[in-house]
């Protein structure tokens, strides 16, 4: 298989490569020159937002294009008519942001609304630039030969978000950390390694349409993703579970300043929607995941070989607790 990555140097697309090339296949990366490529991957440089910035994809063919493009749609837009007659399918790396906001109820599958957008877009908010990337994947290469990955939480090595790098980092420091309850709190995740196995599984089996790509519901537990941290760490951290309103109540930010942390109860719909995606038809079309324990002994393993500071997107907020926050909610 001939597969052409569209960025291929950093997280979801650097775990892509790495897949293709353990399977033997021929690999096209084509990116900006900020990180370098793996080993065995022949490079071709360009920037889709600049003039002639595709100019590197004029001439070539491949089976399979794999895009995670997160910004204006009419980049995807761009490269997709370009490639349409020299590319066998095109698999976007989409989002379950795409899907509209309120209400949503756990169990949403892919035939939930979705929210507006336009491959002709230029800077949009996030999930409509997913969306307009969509739609631009489908005017140019039709319903069949497109698959929509439509991811929820990713972690796992070379995570450039901060999520579960966060946690750990914090773990390993030691003392009382503050852990938002419930501990029993149901989450959904894929391993970045997941994702991208399940992707060239697809374009192999000639998959097509859209996929909800995370784990099942209750295939780990805020509580067990901390302990593994304490675990992988060797830290004597102590978790001190505090009550979800109690946390709230001192203005702390879910997701943001307490990653990977949604309450339930207190923010139903929030919770919803992002830990209550239908996986049916992924699990139905070959999607397998590991222990949650693996994907964070691994990115604990990727980051003490990198020294400790995880890279990240500057499109992205910064996320973490500050210290004093965390001091003054425990009391400390």
């Amino acid at each position: 298989m001939r597969l052409l990555i569209l960025g291929g140097t950093e997280f979801v697309g650097h775990a892509v490569t790495e897949a293709a090339l353990a399977r033997g296949w021929e690999v096209t990366a084509f990116h900006r020159g900020r990180h370098a490529a793996p080993d065995g991957v022949t490079e071709l440089l360009g920037d889709r937002t600049a003039p002639d910035g595709l100019a590197a994809l004029a001439e070539g063919e491949w089976d399979l294009v794999v895009d995670t493009w997160s910004a204006a749609p009419a980049a995807v837009r761009d490269t997709a008519r370009l490639l349409a007659g020299r590319v066998g399918r095109y698999v976007y790396v989409s989002s379950c942001s795409v899907y509209a906001w309120p209400p949503r109820t756990a169990g949403w599958d892919e035939s939930a609304p979705v929210v507006d957008g336009s491959p002709d877009a230029d800077d949009v908010p996030y999930p409509q630039a997913k969306r307009g990337g969509e739609l631009a994947v489908l005017d140019a290469f039709g319903e069949e030969r497109s698959v929509l990955v439509r991811a929820g939480l990713i972690l796992g090595p070379r995570e450039n978000i901060g999520r579960l790098p966060w946690w750990l980092n914090r773990i390993a420091r030691g003392g009382p950390v503050l852990a938002p309850g419930p501990r029993d709190l149901p989450v959904q995740f894929i391993d970045v390694r997941d994702l991208a196995e399940w992707i060239l599984h697809a374009a192999e089996h000639g998959l097509s349409g859209p996929y909800n790509l995370v784990s099942a519901a209750g295939h780990s537990t805020l509580g067990e993703l901390l302990e593994a941290c304490v675990r992988v760490t060797g830290s004597a951290a102590e978790l001190r579970w505090t009550p979800a309103e109690t946390v709230l109540a001192a203005g702390v930010e879910p997701w943001t300043q307490l990653p990977i942390w949604v309450p339930r109860d207190e923010l139903p719909e929030l919770y919803a929607s992002v830990y209550g995606l239908d996986v049916a038809r992924a699990l139905g079309a070959g999607l397998r995941y590991r222990p949650a324990g693996e994907t964070v002994a691994d990115t604990w393993a990727w980051l003490e070989s990198i020294g400790g500071a995880a890279p990240r997107r500057g499109d992205r907020p910064v996320v973490g607790l500050a210290p004093e926050v965390e001091a003054k909610l425990l009391g400390l």
